[in-house]
C-alpha cells in the first residue's frame, strides 16, 4: 500500500496570500478557472451533492439489506404503499425524462434494483413493466440522436432493465394483475337494495385506484412497443391505448393523494421520495466524480399535469402520418417544436418519420420525396415527365446525384428541428455552410440544364430551377437562426433596430421573391397542363373556377411578418431619436463588433450575400432626409406598417391561434403609434417596454 508524506501548508499559505490586494488573483498555467472553481464547489454542502452523503445516514445499503433490516416490505403491502410507490416511481420517471441521471431518479426506488425478490404480484408486474418501459425509452431517444446532455441522460450505471423478460410476458403479467383487481372490484362494488359497508367501500375506492394505475402502466407499455413497429404499423394500436390512458389519467389526478404520503422535512416538503422502498441517497457513489446535478423529484400531482402533456404530445406525434409532403412535414415539425416538447415526444417523432433504415415513414425513398417536393414547390422542367430533358441521359445523371446530395442536409433539416430550442440555433449556424454548398451545386446544374434544354426545346428555360428551391430552404434556415435570438431572449433592446431592419429589408425580402417567383412559375405550368388538356380532348372546356394562386398563404404570411418587422425597425428608431431609448456607452466593443457577431453564420453563403455594416448605416442614415426626420415620421411609418401586417393577417382563411395573437399585437401597437405621434409622453425619457408575453418575437410596446 502507497505511503504518502504530507506537508502541512497552511501557515505559509496563509502568509503568502496575505501580500495579495483585496481583488487580486494569481493566476498559475495549472491552476485555471476550472480548477477554481471545482476548488470553491468543493466539499461545499450547496453546491457539491456528494456532501450528502456523508450528511445522512442511509437506513439501508441495498434491497437485501434493506428487506433484512425490515425497512423494505416485500409482501402484504397495504394499498396506500401500494398507490405511493407507484406514483412515486412515475415521478421519478418523468424527473429522469427531464434530464437527471437514472440514479438519482427511478434507480432511487430499489424494488426496481430486483423486481424478482418481491412476493406482491402486483408490485412486481408493475417494476418489471417499469424497467421494461425505461429501456424503451432509453433505446428510442438513443436511436433518434436529437438530445444533448441536458436533456437526456441514457447511463443505466450497471442497473438491470429486466431484458431477460419479453415484453409479452410482462404485458401478460399485468394483464393478470389487472383482471384480479377487477374481481376485487366487482366484490367490493354495493349492491342495490344492500347496507353499505364503510369497509368495503374503502377497498372499492383504493382497488379502482390501484387497477387504473397497473391498467395505464400496460397501455403505456403497448403504446411505446406500438410505435416502435417498423413503417409506423402501430400508429392504430398506439392511438388507441393514448385514448384509453386519457380517460384513466383523470381518475389518477383525482386519488393520487390516496397513496402514503412522504414526510415533511421542518415543515417544508420534501424535493424527493422517503416513502417505504426510497433511497435518494442510494446510488450516489455510483455518480460521476464530477459535480452532480441537484435532483428534484416532481410531486405527485405536476407527475399526473406532465403525463398528461406527454399523452397528448404523442397523440399529435401520430398525426404525421397524415400530413402530405415534406415541406409540409417540415412545417409540422416546426409547430411540434414551439411550445419546447419533451425529448421522448420529439425522438419518436424522428423515428416515425424518419426510421433507422432512412426511409421516409419507413417506406418512401429521401430521392423520391424530394422529387415529389421540388415538383410541388416551383416544377423545374427536368422533373416534369412529359419534358424532352427528362429523357435525356446526362442530364438525368446530374439531376440524380444534384438530389443525392440534397439528402444529407434535408435530413439535418428534419433533425435540427428535433433538438431543444436552444440547441437549435447553433445547429442552425452549422447548416448554412452545408446549404451553401448545395447552392453553388444547383446553380451549376441549373446552367447545365438550360444549356441542354434550349437546343431540344427553344421556347423553354431551366433558369434557377433548383436554386431557387435551396434557397428557399436557406432563407428559412437563416429566418430561424434569426428569429431564435429573440426567443432565447439573446437580443439587447439597443440591438432591435438592426436585428428588424435586416430582417425587413434583407431576409423576409428575399423569401417573398423566391416565393413569388416559384409561385409564377408553378402558375404558368397549370395554366400550361390545363390548355394541353382541352386540346387533348378536343372539347371546349367548362368556365374554370377562380384557381388560387401557388405558394399565397405562405407568401401572406411572409408579407405581414415583413411588414411587422419594418413597424418595429421604425418604432425602435423613433424611440432612439427621441431620447426614449438610448445607446450604451461601449467601452470593449461596438455596435459594428455586435451587428457583425449576430449575423456571422450568413457570411459563408453567396446566395443571398450578407449585408455589411457600413452598407446598413449607409440604408438607415438619418442625416440624408431633407428635411429631417422627426420621431413623429417614424412612429407614423411604423402605424402603417402595423396596419398593413393587421390587413394581411386578417385576410388570411382559417386563421390558427398565432394568427389571432398578431392580429391582437398590430391592434395594440397600432394605438400606441398613434398615442406617441400625437404627443403622448413626449417630455418623458422613461424607456419603453417591449412585452413578449403574447408572442416571443413580435412583442407590445408598452410606453410608461
Amino acid at each position: 500500500m502507497a505511503s504518502y508524506n504530507w506537508v502541512d501548508i497552511t501557515t505559509e499559505f496563509m502568509e503568502k496570500s496575505s501580500e495579495l490586494k483585496l481583488g487580486e488573483l494569481l493566476h498559475d498555467p495549472e491552476f485555471g478557472l476550472f480548477e477554481a472553481m471545482s476548488a470553491i464547489e468543493m466539499m461545499d454542502p450547496k453546491m457539491d451533492a456528494g456532501m450528502l452523503c456523508n450528511q445522512a445516514k442511509k437506513k439501508f445499503l441495498n434491497l437485501k439489506h434493506g428487506i433484512e433490516t425490515g425497512f423494505v416490505k416485500i409482501k402484504d403491502l397495504s394499498y396506500p404503499e401500494l398507490l405511493g410507490i407507484i406514483d412515486d416511481t412515475y415521478a421519478c420517471l418523468v424527473t429522469w425524462l427531464e434530464g437527471h441521471s437514472l440514479a438519482q431518479t427511478v434507480f432511487t426506488n430499489l424494488y426496481l434494483h430486483d423486481p424478482h425478490l418481491i412476493e406482491e404480484r402486483s408490485l412486481r408486474a408493475f417494476c418489471i413493466s417499469m424497467l421494461k418501459i425505461v429501456d424503451i425509452i432509453r433505446d428510442r431517444i438513443n436511436k433518434a440522436s436529437v438530445f444533448e446532455e441536458e436533456d437526456f441522460q441514457s447511463l443505466t450505471y450497471g442497473f438491470a432493465l429486466a431484458t431477460e423478460i419479453t415484453d409479452s410476458r410482462a404485458s401478460g403479467m399485468l394483464k393478470e394483475v389487472e383482471d384480479d383487481l377487477l374481481r376485487t372490484i366487482k366484490n367490493t362494488r354495493t349492491k342495490q337494495n344492500e347496507d353499505s359497508d364503510p369497509v368495503k367501500e374503502k377497498e372499492h375506492v383504493y382497488a379502482t385506484a390501484l387497477h387504473s394505475r397497473i391498467k395505464f402502466t400496460k397501455l403505456l407499455f403497448s403504446a411505446l412497443i406500438a410505435l416502435s413497429k417498423e413503417k409506423c404499423q402501430g400508429i392504430g394500436d398506439a392511438n388507441q391505448s393514448l385514448k384509453q390512458m386519457l380517460e384513466l389519467l383523470q381518475g389518477m389526478k383525482e386519488t393520487w393523494s390516496l397513496g402514503v404520503q412522504n414526510e415533511d422535512q421542518d415543515g417544508r416538503t420534501r424535493d424527493y421520495p422517503t416513502i417505504l422502498g426510497f433511497e435518494p441517497l442510494i446510488n450516489q457513489r455510483l455518480l460521476p466524480p464530477t459535480f452532480p446535478r441537484y435532483t428534484k423529484i416532481k410531486s405527485r400531482e405536476e407527475t399526473m399535469w406532465y403525463l398528461n402533456g406527454l399523452i397528448n404530445r404523442l397523440k399529435a406525434v401520430c398525426t404525421v402520418t397524415q400530413v402530405s409532403g415534406l415541406h409540409q412535414t417540415m412545417e409540422f415539425f416546426d409547430e411540434f417544436s414551439k411550445p419546447s416538447p419533451c425529448v421522448l415526444s420529439r425522438s419518436i417523432l424522428q423515428l416515425l418519420y424518419v426510421p433507422t433504415n432512412r426511409r421516409i415513414l419507413g417506406t418512401h425513398s429521401m430521392v423520391d420525396v424530394l422529387k415529389e417536393a421540388i415538383r410541388g414547390f416551383i416544377v423545374p422542367p427536368a422533373l416534369m415527365p412529359r419534358s424532352a430533358i427528362a429523357n435525356n441521359a446526362p442530364a438525368k445523371e446530374y439531376v440524380d446525384a444534384f438530389l443525392a446530395h440534397c439528402v444529407r442536409p434535408v435530413f439535418n433539416l428534419l433533425q435540427t428541428v428535433g433538438h431543444n430550442r436552444a440547441r437549435q440555433r447553433g445547429k442552425w449556424a452549422h447548416l448554412l455552410e452545408e446549404l451553401g454548398t448545395l447552392q453553388d451545386e444547383a446553380d451549376k446544374v441549373d446552367a447545365y440544364l438550360h444549356s441542354v434544354l434550349v437546343k431540344m426545346e427553344p421556347g423553354k428555360q431551366h433558369l434557377a430551377c433548383f436554386g431557387t428551391w435551396v434557397l428557399y430552404h436557406t432563407l428559412q434556415v437563416m429566418l430561424n437562426f434569426t428569429l431564435s435570438g429573440f426567443e432565447l431572449e439573446l437580443y439587447a433592446v439597443h440591438e432591435y433596430h438592426y436585428v428588424y431592419w435586416y430582417l425587413f429589408e434583407f431576409l423576409y425580402n428575399w423569401l417573398i421573391s423566391t416565393l413569388s417567383r416559384a409561385g409564377t412559375l408553378l402558375w404558368e405550368q397549370e395554366t400550361a397542363e390545363q390548355c394541353h388538356q382541352k386540346t387533348k380532348s378536343g372539347k371546349k372546356g367548362k368556365k374554370n373556377k377562380r384557381r388560387t394562386r401557388p405558394h399565397s398563404r405562405e407568401l401572406t404570411l411572409a408579407q405581414a411578418a415583413q411588414s411587422m418587422c419594418g413597424a418595429y425597425h421604425k418604432a425602435v428608431t423613433g424611440l432612439m431619436l427621441s431620447g426614449k431609448l438610448q445607446q450604451p456607452q461601449f467601452e470593449y466593443d461596438s455596435e459594428e463588433v455586435r451587428y457583425n457577431h449576430r449575423f456571422a453564420p450568413f457570411g459563408c453563403l453567396v446566395t443571398p450575400p450578407p449585408v455589411q455594416y457600413p452598407q446598413f448605416k449607409e440604408m438607415t442614415d438619418l442625416s440624408l432626409y431633407n428635411p429631417p426626420l422627426q420621431p413623429e415620421d417614424l412612429y407614423s411609418t411604423a402605424a402603417k406598417c402595423f396596419q398593413q401586417a393587421r390587413i394581411h393577417y386578417e385576410g388570411l382563411t382559417n386563421p390558427n391561434n398565432e394568427v389571432q395573437i398578431l392580429i391582437k399585437v398590430c391592434k395594440t401597437n397600432f394605438v400606441v403609434m398613434k398615442l406617441l405621434i400625437g404627443g403622448h409622453r413626449k417630455e418623458s425619457k422613461d424607456p419603453p417596454e417591449f412585452d413578449f408575453s403574447s408572442h416571443k418575437i413580435f412583442p407590445i410596446i408598452k410606453i410608461p
